[in-house]
Parts: C-alpha cells; sequence; structure tokens
C-alpha cells in the first residue's frame, strides 16, 4: 500500500467513524436502536480507490443511481467481496431491467406499473427475488420519479399482490427546497398503512433527520466520499 493509499485510507475511516457516530446519537436522542439503520454508501462517480478504502474499512452496503456504470466496476468487486449487497438508487429504465436484476441485491426505485411488471417478468426468468422498495414522490415533483402519495397505496398492492414482488419498504427523496422532516414523517406513514417496515429516506445533509423520522437506510455519498465529478 503506497502513501496516498493509506492517507486515502485513513481519511475514508475517519468519514464513516464520523457518519455512525452521528447516527448513534441521532438513534439514541430519538430512542432508536441504531444497528437498526443501515449506512448505504453512494458510490455513483466515484473513484474505485475510494470505494476500495470504503471496502477495506469492512463497509459492504453500497449504492449506485446508474446500471451502467455500475456494471463497470462492482463485477470484479463483488467477486473479491462475495457480502457486498448492492442497491440501485437511482432511476430505472426498462430496458435496463434486465442487467439491474442481474447485478444488483436491492432495487430501491420501483416507481411505475410498467417498470413493476417488467422487473416481476425479469426476475422470474433469472430466478432471482430481489427485495424492492417503492419510490414515493412526497413532493410531488413533476421532473422527479416517484408515485404520488395518494396513488401509493394501490401501487403497493398491485406490485406486492398481483405481480409478486418482494415489497420490504419505501423511500423517497425530499425536495431540496423544502425541510425533509414532513416528507419523511408523510413516507412513514404510507408505510405503517401498509405494513411495510423498510424506509430508505436521508441523504448527507438530512440523514439524522431521517433517523428521527424512522429511516431503516440512509444513503450517503457526499459525506464520506467527499464531492463526486459531475457529468
Amino acid at each position: 500500500m503506497t502513501g496516498d493509499d493509506t492517507g486515502i485510507a485513513r481519511d475514508i475511516a475517519a468519514n464513516f467513524d464520523d457518519i455512525r457516530a452521528r447516527i448513534q446519537k441521532a438513534a439514541e436522542k430519538w430512542q432508536r436502536d441504531a444497528a437498526a439503520v443501515d449506512l448505504i454508501a453512494v458510490s455513483k462517480r466515484q473513484p474505485v480507490e475510494l470505494i476500495e478504502a470504503a471496502l477495506g474499512y469492512g463497509h459492504r452496503h453500497f449504492g449506485e443511481n446508474r446500471v451502467q456504470e455500475a456494471a463497470g466496476k462492482w463485477p470484479a468487486l463483488k467477486q473479491q467481496f462475495p457480502d457486498i449487497e448492492l442497491h440501485l438508487i437511482g432511476p430505472l429504465q426498462t430496458n435496463k431491467a434486465k442487467d439491474a436484476v442481474a447485478l444488483f441485491d436491492v432495487i430501491e426505485t420501483v416507481d411505475r406499473p410498467k417498470l413493476a411488471r417488467v422487473l416481476a417478468r425479469e426476475m422470474a426468468e433469472a430466478g432471482r427475488a430481489l427485495p424492492v422498495y417503492i419510490q414515493v414522490n412526497t413532493g410531488k415533483e413533476p421532473q422527479k420519479a416517484g408515485v404520488f402519495p395518494e396513488d401509493a397505496d394501490a401501487f403497493i398492492t398491485e406490485c406486492r399482490d398481483n405481480l409478486g414482488l418482494d415489497v420490504v419498504g419505501l423511500m423517497c427523496i425530499p425536495p431540496v427546497e423544502e425541510q425533509p422532516a414532513p416528507h419523511f414523517a408523510l413516507l412513514a406513514k404510507i408505510a405503517a398503512r401498509n405494513g411495510l417496515s423498510r424506509l430508505s429516506m436521508g441523504m448527507s445533509a438530512d440523514f439524522e433527520t431521517a433517523v428521527q423520522f424512522g429511516a431503516t437506510s440512509v444513503r450517503v455519498g457526499t459525506a464520506l466520499f467527499g464531492a463526486r465529478d459531475e457529468l
């Protein structure tokens, strides 16, 4: 390991320790078990050496936004570290569903009936019953993926009961210009009435608030890896 590699590993470890400490503090404040909150390291557009440093630290849960980008770096890493759990946390096009089912372990962005039908078919053909999350567009933003809150119950029923998908929870991305708390509370309410126990919500800027409202996984990138290259 070179000096640069040692420095990267040290910095990444320090970032992980800091995020975990903040999760622990928030969990204690709201009388939750910090162990019940998974940290999903968002590795999109991050250099492989940073991901390798996170793996060296012992972290295994990662999130990627794009199927094509993930396919370019994760198969080799998964061969080396078979216990990696890779989450798709970005929008999924139906023509990429087959590749997504083959590569990912969890799909968090099921957001429309057509995609749900295609995923159900691809999983059946691949013999893989991946856990999925329904993405809810809590802010009803026209430019953002996700089912609207008032349509969530019917869509969850369709995915779970009619298509046989393993719906384990809900995910959301609140509007950047609004306070996240009401959105997290709304997601938790929808999940509770549908008997769903998993909530994927909260990112670098608001994960502590997400812990307060019941997040079972938080998706943190910048706070762990630093700013990423923009395309």
